[in-house]
């Protein structure tokens, strides 16, 4: 059984938005106490931040976070003519390529896998190859707001809609490794307590719980069908989904929820040790 296999942890890297900012801090608490990373997937801004941490460029997201205001946010937001969405996305586009270029997934030091899924077939689809740019973008394309990413044959929107913590993707990378999901949509019960406390009563109040409900219940299956070995779910329900201003906040909160969990994940990672030690191919 080879090192690529058995060395270190997996990650799966969920979607959320602004709270995927949580990620960076999340990221740099294992990078600080020595957790090898093997493999990672990544489902929409979980998709950035897998791509950040396996091209060694997680210090780049975190400048951006940090850096964001509200007048930035609405530079991105440029408004599409065609068909597919409110937005054309092109912005964001010329930002990845300042970092990312040319470069090709499996070009990638680790194995990665990013998730966005099939328009026309409702699939789960797992971008491992090809241009890393055009796979973010699909990954993070929230359907009506960004026009949908044709590609290899596929119009491709965000990977929330069928797997939000892609803890499939993960494990097929790696089978053999201790897998740690990131989840930063499933603490509900933090969302309806705030909602209720702003006096949130409105329709787009009563859709956004819904969608919210629908993304926790997936994940609670996914989770059910493949447990991880480590499942982190940090408390962020309080913050919006489009709060990209809050990041000091959100970063730390995403330190904090890995520094709790890391008993855990050594635990595991001892455990896949033993088992490899008593494998008779090892």
């Amino acid at each position: 059984m080879s090192d690529a296999t058995t060395k270190g942890i997996t990650l799966a890297l969920g979607g959320g938005a602004a709270r995927g900012w949580a990620h960076i801090g999340a990221l740099q608490v294992l990078r600080e106490h020595g957790v090898g990373v093997g493999a990672i997937a990544g489902t929409s801004i979980g998709a950035l931040a897998a791509l950040c941490l396996a091209t060694e460029r997680l210090d780049v997201l975190e400048t951006i976070a940090l850096g964001t205001t509200h007048r930035r946010v609405l530079a991105y937001l440029d408004p599409n003519l065609g068909r597919g969405g409110w937005l054309g996305g092109r912005r964001i586009a010329r930002e990845l390529s300042e970092h990312f270029a040319d470069l090709q997934l499996e070009d990638v030091p680790i194995p990665i896998a990013l998730v966005a899924a099939d328009l026309h077939t409702a699939e789960e689809v797992r971008l491992m190859s090809g241009p890393a740019i055009s796979a973010v973008q699909a990954s993070i394309g929230l359907p009506g707001i960004f026009k949908p990413i044709a590609r290899d044959g596929r119009l491709l929107i965000d990977g929330g809609m069928v797997a939000n913590v892609p803890i499939g993707a993960a494990r097929a990378l790696a089978p053999a490794r201790p897998l740690v999901a990131i989840d930063l949509m499933s603490d509900y019960a933090g969302y309806i307590r705030a909602s209720r406390e702003a006096g949130e009563g409105s329709a787009f109040g009563t859709l956004r719980s819904a969608f919210l409900m629908m993304v926790t219940n997936q994940t609670r299956q996914a989770v059910a069908l493949d447990p991880p070995e480590v499942l982190i779910t940090i408390p962020i329900g309080h913050i919006s989904t489009g709060a990209f201003t809050r990041a000091i906040e959100l970063i730390q909160l995403g330190r904090d929820a890995v520094t709790a969990a890391l008993p855990a994940i050594q635990a595991a990672l001892e455990r896949s040790r033993r088992a490899v030690a008593a494998s008779p191919i090892a």
